[in-house]
């Protein structure tokens, strides 16, 4: 008998509705097991439309082919190509299914902190090198990480660009009803949540999730966590009843989610500012374990320094702290 381990690394497709199913795919993470793609008939009866596709591996492909087939389908029937947001877990798959089925990918235009590295991983490094320092990261770990490298396209099958921009008012004519593109920003740059108004269904991909979980792109916008908060209230004017989220079950306490993610970033954000006025003058790095209660490790580091980096960038935008005369190793301070 498979152990619950096990279980939890094999894909598996379900019905919601009919018409709409949910592909658990498995993630290499540790605390992410799964991410989620969906699968909703076409309105003509031809095929269907694939929304996210999950992370690149060696096993992927089949497991996302394994678990279509579970639900009654195959790769080649997919019509179209929905990404919520280019992160690999959600995107890193789409060259694999684009080729296969030859369909259309559509996705946010603003999709250069994906594409771009993709195009140029070396500028990637050195761009990670330079947000590193900038976060207080010492100058002798920067140089190992430049030297260790980072694999080119690291969980993506492929560069492939959309071939129409998924923005406000985009529809996607399905058996379940017309879904909208609404712009939802923050979580990433390109993140785009989709709505069918009849049935009240948000697809939300990483913009609320089932277990709340935090996390902006730093660098790519001037503040993410504006854009998040900004986002929340122009899904939660929506007013949905059942959420598809891009990891863990479909809900149906929306608003109550998205009001828990709202509490969440802004008690981040008090948390943040307590460090600061506790410890300042002192770097990201430094503040960072007493902000989250737990040790910088090479597991979460990239995570925790992007998340505080756009929370201190956000209240230097209130002018509530202050970095300093050093732009490229800012030191924290109330304003």
């Amino acid at each position: 008998m498979p152990s619950p381990a096990t279980e939890r690394q094999q894909p598996r497709g379900e019905r919601i509705i009919p018409g709409l199913w949910r592909l658990r795919l498995p993630l290499p993470w540790s605390g992410i097991p799964h991410c989620n793609a969906w699968v909703v008939d076409r309105a003509d009866g031809d095929g269907h439309v694939l929304f996210d596709c999950g992370l690149h591996t060696k096993d992927s492909f089949n497991q996302l082919c394994e678990a279509l087939t579970q639900i009654g389908k195959r790769i080649e029937d997919t019509k179209l190509l929905v990404c919520t947001h280019a992160h690999v877990d959600h995107y890193g798959e789409a060259k694999a299914v684009v080729d296969a089925a030859g369909c259309e990918l559509w996705m946010h235009p603003n999709h250069a902190h994906m594409t771009a590295s993709l195009k140029d991983p070396e500028r990637l490094l050195e761009q990670r090198v330079a947000v590193g320092r900038e976060s207080g990261v010492p100058e002798e770990l920067l140089q190992h990480y430049r030297e260790a490298g980072t694999p080119p396209g690291e969980g993506v099958a492929g560069l492939v660009n959309p071939a129409k921009d998924l923005v406000d008012g985009v529809e996607i004519e399905t058996a379940v009803g017309t879904w909208t593109a609404i712009e939802t920003p923050g979580h990433a740059p390109s993140h785009v949540s989709l709505y069918q108004p009849n049935r009240r269904i948000l697809l939300a991909g990483d913009h609320i999730l089932g277990r709340v979980a935090l996390y902006y792109d730093y660098g790519w916008t001037d503040d993410p966590v504006a854009q998040y908060l900004a986002s929340l209230d122009k899904v939660e004017a929506l007013d949905a009843r059942l959420c598809l989220p891009g990891h863990g079950k479909s809900f149906t306490d929306v608003r109550g989610h998205i009001e828990a993610h709202r509490e969440a970033a802004l008690g981040r954000l008090d948390r943040v500012e307590d460090v600061v006025r506790a410890s300042g003058p002192a770097t990201a790095i430094a503040m960072i374990p007493e902000i989250y209660g737990r040790p910088l490790s090479a597991e979460n580091a990239g995570w925790l320094i992007s998340e505080t980096m756009c929370y201190l960038r956000h209240l230097e935008r209130k002018g509530v702290v202050t970095s300093g005369d050093d732009p490229e190793q800012p030191r924290w301070t109330a304003a």
